[in-house]
This record gives structure tokens, sequence and C-alpha cells, in this order.
């Protein structure tokens, strides 16, 4: 086997030997990311070939001794070389999962974290308490939360809104593609200078939380690869809060909730003060997976 490696990249040609295995240019491809940044380089390495294949990890195994064709091995070699560089998996292979379903991703939106479903739990266990039928998805990104919810409760119909148009075309097609596009409505819409056109009975929003002056100690996959209008408000990472507390009573209907993500930390104190000095009586904080405090629920009243 003549392939070579440098540190950082796997170059298209070493991976071009007819003579390589499924298995061996996976161990190639190992060590060169285990040069970088990689912290887990053997599953990087599947989740990548997985995709390529569109395989299981256990088919991927069974089939180690097949070759790779040309183009294919020009392909691995291209993505093997953005992930050394940093570049989230997800924006290589563009897409994940979220909630058990399909998400086309690129970089004009944020990567849906598994924490992000708690929030969606907590948005659909209310909703079905009030028997929501319209609900509000402030800055939808990619999608997911309004698709996740709209799978799980048919009879709902939703308004997804977001300042990024690429980002809106992106979750129509992720909307149709699970089969939820006839119910909702993706709208450009700027929350904080804009309005909601209607009441809605549940708003549900990851918004941009970060302050600024965090954001240089974020990890660098996520500080140099995602979005920063997706990431932070520009300030105290409360900017959205603000303007969902001052609106509440306006764009949601009484007896209904906003259910929304924070950060970590002091973070989600800070929301819950926020709505509770502006006479929001009934709140509630829910921990994520990972046992955080990430997702309030505020019930608007009169």
């Amino acid at each position: 086997m003549q392939s070579q490696l440098n540190k950082t990249a796997l170059k298209a040609q070493s991976l071009a030997d007819p003579s390589d295995t499924l298995f061996q240019v996976m161990k190639l491809a190992e060590h060169c990311l285990s040069t970088s940044s990689s912290d887990s380089p053997r599953n990087e390495i599947e989740w990548l070939m997985m995709d390529l294949f569109s395989c299981s990890r256990s088919d991927l195994h069974l089939n180690r001794n097949h070759r790779m064709e040309k183009r294919k091995l020009g392909i691995l070699s291209s993505w093997v070389e953005r992930r050394a560089t940093g570049e989230p998996l997800q924006y290589i292979t563009q897409r994940t999962e979220f909630f058990g379903l399909p998400i086309q991703l690129n970089r004009q939106v944020m990567i849906p974290r598994p924490e992000t479903e708690k929030l969606v739990e907590v948005a659909i266990n209310h909703a079905r308490r009030i028997r929501a039928a319209t609900i509000v998805d402030v800055g939808t990104g990619s999608g997911c939360i309004a698709i996740a919810i709209a799978k799980e409760l048919p009879e709902v119909h939703l308004l997804a809104l977001d300042c990024n148009e690429d980002a809106l075309e992106l979750a129509g097609r992720n909307a149709l593609s699970n089969g939820v596009a006839d119910r909702i409505v993706f709208e450009r819409s700027d929350i904080l200078t804009q309005d909601i056109p209607n009441s809605c009975d549940l708003l549900v929003s990851n918004p941009p939380y970060i302050p600024i002056d965090e954001m240089d100690g974020l990890p660098e996959d996520i500080r140099e690869f995602e979005p920063t209008d997706a990431l932070t408000d520009g300030h105290d990472g409360l900017e959205f809060y603000r303007r969902l507390c001052a609106m509440a009573r306006r764009w949601v209907v009484s007896g209904g909730f906003m259910v929304l993500e924070t950060g970590r930390g002091e973070h989600p104190e800070k929301v819950r003060h926020l709505f509770a000095n502006a006479g929001f009586i009934t709140t509630a904080t829910h921990q994520d997976y990972n046992g955080d405090d990430r997702v309030i629920s505020i019930q608007v009243t009169e």
C-alpha cells in the first residue's frame, strides 16, 4: 500500500490506490484525523463512510475487504481534509438527525443539538395539555423544532419565522422531506423589530443567547463554522428574551405558553427573573438530558 499521509489532511491521491480495501482506507483516514484536533477519529471516519455508502456501521465492517471506487475515494478524501480543519461532520455530510427525523443542513443554520430535543418535548406536552391549534417557532433555522412538533401533533398548524431567507428555504425542504410541509408556513421576519401577524396558543424558540463577550471561549468548531447571528445577539444574551417578554401578551393568547431554550450557568435564572419582574407568575424550569437547566416555560395571562 503506497498511500502517503501528511499531518493535517488526506489528499485524494493518497486514497486512490486500487489495492486498498475499505478497511485499509478507513485506517488511513483514521490516522490522518488522529493528527488533527479530532477527539474520536475512528467514530468520525465511520460516520463519514456510513453516510458516503448509505449503510449501517455493521454493514461497513461486514464489507471491510471490498474495494472503494475512485469517485468515492475522492469524496472521502475531501471530507477528511475538511474535518481535519475542524469543520463539523454535520456540515460536511449536510445532514443530521433530530428527534429521530432526518434534517438537511448547511452553514446558514445552526447544527441542532440533542439538548434542544428537551425544548420540543416540553412544547409538545404543553400543547397537548392546552389543546393548542396554532404554534409559532421563532428563529426556526433548519426547521427542526417546528418539524418535530408537527410530526408529533398532526392537528396543529405552525408558523416558523426566521430573518434568513436561505435558512427558510432549507427549512421548507426539510418540512417537505418529512411530510409536514402542508402544516408549516415559513415566513421571513425579524422579531426584534417586526410583529407576529396573529396571536398563537404556544410560542417556542431557541434564540441566540450567548453573550458577545463569551464568543471567544466557544469551541473552535462552533465559533469558526456555525452562523454567528444564530449564536449570539451581539449583546448580553438576553435581547431576544426581553423582546419576547415585552410582546408575550400580544403574541400568545391568555392561558397559552412560551417555551424557551436558555444557556447554561446563570442564564436560565436571568431569563426567569426577566419574566417574573414583568408579572408572569407561572414559570417552570426544565432540565435537559445532562441535568442542566435549559428550558423555561412561561404561562401567559392577562
